[in-house]
């Protein structure tokens, strides 16, 4: 049966047949949103495909700092929705940042169907919804977790911004696959690529990795560090898992205090 999926998989992938099914092992949104808590606010941003998104802005506290500090721009993994994130978005807010995380099209109540294509989109409409209201791009820094981590690599190759921030995200997600799923993960080769494009960033990066962590291989994390240029920082948070390692103090003030430093 392996040897049957390896021979026809390059076949599937010609054809298209594989991508529906790839998305819907990629991405798993939840449609269930509650109200914003107290300290965010609720915005609404349109893609330039006229998909409309969901996203909740939390200003940097003390309320004094909103308007010197940085922006974070939080692009979130491939399962849930902002809600999920709320109390480490407040969390960041405490540390002097302020964040506008968003869901990306078809989690919470953003409108639409998730695709890779689409969720570059969604990035960008994020980043152009900011300078809008704004703050100027060498303020924004684009942040992301797991999946959104090559989301956030991506949009720092379509709009300058002052620097990148990703926590357990990968090389690609057809490593990661192959982690898993051994020869299917043939079927999610050239997706979410960070590997190919990380080496044309222009701006800082920082990045941090559990080694505990059992979606995202640590050493996906080290070759994917080792790909980037300078000037770069690298955070193992030891003992950390895929899905606990935002329960680091540590984490969490390396990731407002690289914001500050990089915003200009």
């Amino acid at each position: 049966m392996i040897a049957l999926v390896a021979v026809l998989a390059p076949w599937m992938l010609a054809a298209g047949f594989s991508l529906p099914l790839v998305d819907r092992l990629i991405f798993a949104p939840d449609r269930v949103m509650p109200k914003a808590p107290p300290g965010i606010e609720e915005r609404t941003i349109t893609t330039e495909d006229g998909v409309r998104l969901s996203a909740w802005h939390s200003p940097a506290r003390p309320s004094e700092r909103f308007a010197v500090a940085p922006t974070i721009l939080w692009s979130h993994g491939n399962a849930g929705n902002i809600a999920n994130r709320a109390p480490i978005q407040l969390a960041l807010a405490d540390r002097g940042v302020n964040v506008l995380a968003y869901d990306y099209r078809g989690y919470g109540r953003s409108d639409g169907r998730p695709t890779e294509d689409g969720v570059y989109l969604d990035a960008r409409a994020a980043f152009d919804s900011l300078v809008a209201a704004g703050v100027p791009a060498s303020r924004i820094v684009c942040f992301g977790e797991s999946l959104g981590g090559a989301v956030s690599i991506e949009l720092a190759l379509a709009r300058r911004c002052a620097g990148v921030a990703v926590v357990s995200t990968f090389t690609s997600i057809g490593d990661v696959a192959r982690e898993h799923f051994g020869v299917l993960g043939i079927l999610a080769t050239g997706r979410f690529d960070s590997a190919a494009r990380i080496g044309s960033l222009s701006v800082p990066l920082f990045q941090a990795h559990g080694d505990r962590d059992e979606v995202v291989p640590f050493e996906l994390g080290e070759r994917l560090h080792a790909a980037a240029p300078k000037p770069k920082r690298f955070l193992r948070v030891p003992g950390a898992s895929h899905n606990d390692i935002f329960a680091s103090e540590e984490l969490l003030d390396a990731i407002a205090g690289f914001a500050t430093k990089v915003a200009r």
